[in-house]
């Protein structure tokens, strides 16, 4: 499975996505495309589709009808091994973090590497980790565990553990749920920052206003299971649209 892919095409490309559990349809004939160096914020009401989006892009769930491409691939068949491929370039951010609280914060960034690039040296894996900690401003906490971290550094751990593989793309789930304004404001500065050091494509699904107008390169609305709008915050923010101007006021 090859993984190169020219600049000027999307790293991320969703066409005539459907996805339904049972009778309830949740995901409606939704198209979108993600490009390298663009935050992209998905923006929609609690229950609108927003995760199971990204659990579709990510292979957790799988797609009723549609098309996935990721650096110009299709996405594999769910549940196949061709996944590890994909997930060695697509970073994804766990709204509940989902650190292993039986590991040190070394042994969780570790983890990673030692399942995607096994061929990396102890010395390697060191340096990517010290690197990684650096990049999120906690390279004290190597050998603390989880449970004696608070819940904004827990999120910089989880978020230290996302770019070790150096992704093109990173997917963010409610990045900033549960964090007071002070954290959150240190999370949407380091989602910008990743984004200008690394030249990383994100696709950020939040319903934090905050996170929208900081982080945003342009806003995709997630109404009714599709993509309704999408345009700058700015543009957004000034619509008319009925459907839309709930969001902004």
């Amino acid at each position: 499975m090859d993984l190169n892919i020219h600049t000027t095409q999307p790293l991320l490309s969703i066409r005539g996505l459907h996805k339904s559990f049972g009778s309830n349809k949740v995901l409606d004939n939704v198209n979108l495309d993600l490009f390298k160096g663009e935050n992209k914020v998905i923006l929609g009401r609690s229950g609108s589709g927003k995760s199971v989006l990204i659990k579709c892009i990510i292979g957790l769930l799988p797609i009723d009808e549609g098309s996935i491409q990721i650096l110009g691939q299709p996405i594999p068949e769910f549940g196949t091994p061709d996944w590890n491929l994909v997930r060695k370039n697509v970073g994804f951010l766990f709204q509940s973090n989902a650190l292993y609280d039986s590991m040190t914060v070394y042994e969780n960034l570790a983890f990673p590497l030692r399942r995607l690039k096994r061929t990396l040296s102890s010395k390697d894996q060191s340096l990517l980790m010290q690197e990684a900690l650096r990049e999120v401003g906690l390279e004290h906490t190597g050998n603390m565990m989880p449970a004696e971290l608070s819940g904004g550094m827990k999120k910089r751990i989880a978020l230290a553990r996302t770019i070790i593989l150096k992704p093109q793309i990173i997917l963010y789930d409610e990045p900033t749920t549960g964090l007071d304004p002070i954290t959150s404001k240190e999370i949407m500065s380091l989602i910008t920052s990743i984004q200008k050091t690394h030249g990383t494509a994100s696709l950020i699904i939040s319903h934090d206003m905050n996170v929208v107008r900081e982080c945003s390169d342009s806003v995709v609305m997630l109404i009714n299971g599709t993509c309704y709008a999408e345009d700058s915050y700015s543009n957004l923010l000034h619509s008319k649209d009925e459907l839309i101007v709930p969001y902004f006021n």
